[in-house]
């Protein structure tokens, strides 16, 4: 990294915080801690990291709320730290918009590889806009236009509807293959995120979410369909 990346660790037990600063630290990572909600928005205040590494289970406000308030005002990636078998926090958190997730306990190795999957997603959104000159292409995805140089995505007034750097990823797949059924191994090939499972239900639960911003009945989808015993297919609207 020609610029120390920052990553927050908002987690209460200090001694595994303090371990895993140390080990990012050693990674080239400028580290950041803060062991609940209010350090959490102290440290914000001062200096917005580029990744907040968020311990669901916390004292007072809990890492989902916090996820929620971080998706609304801040552009940084979310890593949400659950415990084992939490399945339910999990979903709730890719709900909210966190781009990744890992279980404790975990290898740093594996939550490494899941930061630094993230950073490569939030590297590659441009800082501010589009250079001068340089037309920006867009694609439709039913009434909503998703700009593909700008990574952003409007809705049919113009509005721009907020996306992770994860969701931007997955329409992208898809304005790049039209009318394809592609599988959720496929989607995780062209997406570069093999630290995901092939089956792991993590890309249904965003294409769900996604569905929710671009769909005008998420119940009854038909921009992003579904391909029964295969995955998902984007269908472009006519014209």
């Amino acid at each position: 990294m020609s610029q120390a990346a920052s990553v927050l660790i908002v987690d209460d037990d200090r001694p595994a915080r303090e371990m895993l600063a140390e080990y990012l630290a050693t990674q080239g990572y400028r580290v950041l801690q803060a062991e609940d909600g209010v350090a959490m928005r102290a440290e914000l205040e001062r200096e917005p990291p580029d990744v907040v590494l968020l311990d669901i289970r916390l004292p007072g406000e809990d890492g989902l709320t916090l996820a929620r308030f971080l998706r609304e005002r801040y552009d940084v990636g979310i890593i949400m730290v659950t415990g084992v078998g939490g399945v339910v926090d999990r979903i709730v958190g890719l709900e909210v918009g966190a781009d990744d997730y890992v279980a404790k306990p975990y290898d740093p190795r594996e939550l490494l590889a899941r930061l630094k999957s993230v950073m490569r997603r939030m590297q590659a959104k441009p800082a501010a806009g589009v250079p001068a000159g340089e037309a920006a292409r867009r694609v439709r995805f039913g009434s909503c236009q998703l700009d593909l140089a700008a990574h952003q995505l409007f809705d049919a007034g113009g509005q721009e509807i907020p996306i992770t750097s994860m969701e931007f990823d997955l329409l992208k797949v898809f304005a790049e293959n039209p009318g394809k059924a592609l599988s959720r191994d496929r989607i995780l090939t062209l997406t570069h995120d093999r630290e995901w499972e092939p089956f792991d239900r993590s890309i249904d639960i965003r294409i769900a979410r996604l569905r929710r911003k671009i769909e005008p009945d998420s119940e009854r989808p038909q921009v992003i369909r579904t391909v029964r015993n295969v995955g998902y297919m984007f269908i472009p609207a006519p014209g």
